[in-house]
Order: C-alpha cells, then sequence, then structure tokens
C-alpha cells in the first residue's frame, strides 16, 4: 500500500525560469543531486517539461501547494518585492491565514499558516 508522497511534480514551459524562481524567488533548499528539485520540509517538488516527453503543458490550477511560512503578511511582503504577483488579498479563514500566487510557469501555489 501507499506510505509516503515522493515527490510533487511541479510543469513548466521553462524549467530553467522555474528553478531560478523555486532557488532563488522562493529560497528553497535545492537537492544535492538534481538541478530541478526542490525541497520543502519532507517534501520534494521536481520540475519537469511535459513538452520534452511529448505531452502540452498546462500549469497546475486550483490545487495550491500551500507553503507553510511563520508570518504570512511578511513573507508575501518580501514575495511581492521581488516582483511575484498575488491574486488577491490575503485572507483568514478562521484557522489559517492565506495568499494566493502563481509560480513562473502559472502554478498556482500559496502562503500558509495555521494559527488555530
Amino acid at each position: 500500500m501507499i506510505t509516503k508522497l515522493d515527490f510533487v511534480g511541479v510543469p513548466a514551459k521553462d524549467a530553467d525560469r522555474a528553478r531560478a524562481f523555486y532557488a532563488e524567488t522562493l529560497a528553497l533548499r535545492p537537492d544535492d543531486n538534481s538541478d530541478y528539485e526542490f525541497w520543502v520540509g519532507e517534501t520534494c517538488l521536481g520540475i519537469w517539461e511535459p513538452e520534452k516527453q511529448g505531452m502540452t503543458f498546462e500549469p497546475q490550477r486550483n490545487a495550491h501547494l500551500a507553503l507553510h511560512v511563520d508570518y504570512v503578511a511578511a513573507a508575501r511582503q518580501r514575495l511581492e518585492a521581488a516582483g511575484v504577483r498575488f491574486l488577491g488579498d490575503t485572507f483568514d479563514t478562521g484557522v489559517c491565514h492565506m495568499a494566493l500566487f502563481r509560480d513562473s510557469e502559472g502554478n498556482d501555489l500559496m502562503l500558509h499558516h495555521r494559527y488555530a
């Protein structure tokens, strides 16, 4: 049976552009063995180009990866200063704060902090 999540595939039109976004803009920890894999805690994000596999590139939508931060407002401010555009205001669900944005390839992401 399934025992864990090995990685999350992140589709890219331009893998080098996506790599720069995840490494420089988001400052994620790069994998020691792959130029196109990054770690968020124990979860690996693997950048890949569907078109190199004969598939059509389509960004992931409506399945936001919830990237944990201690302070959503501060993280959002840092990313906005780096040119990241957010999709609306930060919102409070009653248990967490969320701020939605997209990566360089149009994939949906979110800054997230659960406080309750």
